[in-house]
């Protein structure tokens, strides 16, 4: 039985969430804050842009991750997300989006099923007890 006055995880900051993402094979690189891939004032500031690839990803995908502040703001933007990766998906059909309480990471896909997997578990992972 845990003690019921351990620490709850919260949820992780940028470079924690690199090092998930490295730990389960996928590397990260060229990352640009406040990079939302839209003009979305209200997504600027919870935004980071980066370079993924690793795995079963043939290719570079540039990935957008959305911080947000607490499940409350999750909560309330997540469809925001959608409505920006509209901006900077160029086929609609391939929209790789994973949502996990406070973050959101979207990007233009297909990715492969153990990238996807990867990004899905370090997430996870990095969300703790959600915000």
């Amino acid at each position: 039985m845990v003690p019921s006055n351990s620490p709850v995880p919260t949820p992780a900051d940028f470079p924690s969430i690199v090092n998930e993402l490295f730990q389960r094979g996928i590397t990260v690189r060229n990352w640009v804050s406040g990079d939302a891939g839209c003009s979305d004032r209200t997504l600027i500031p919870t935004a980071i842009a980066f370079d993924a690839s690793g795995l079963d990803q043939p290719t570079v995908t540039r990935t957008h991750i959305y911080i947000f502040r607490n499940k409350g703001s999750f909560d309330r933007l997540r469809a925001s997300v959608d409505d920006c990766a509209r901006s900077y998906v160029t086929d609609p059909a391939g929209y790789e989006n994973i949502a996990q309480s406070p973050f959101v990471v979207a990007a233009q896909g297909p990715w492969g099923p153990k990238f996807k997997a990867a990004m899905s578990d370090a997430l996870t992972a990095a969300a703790g007890n959600g915000g």
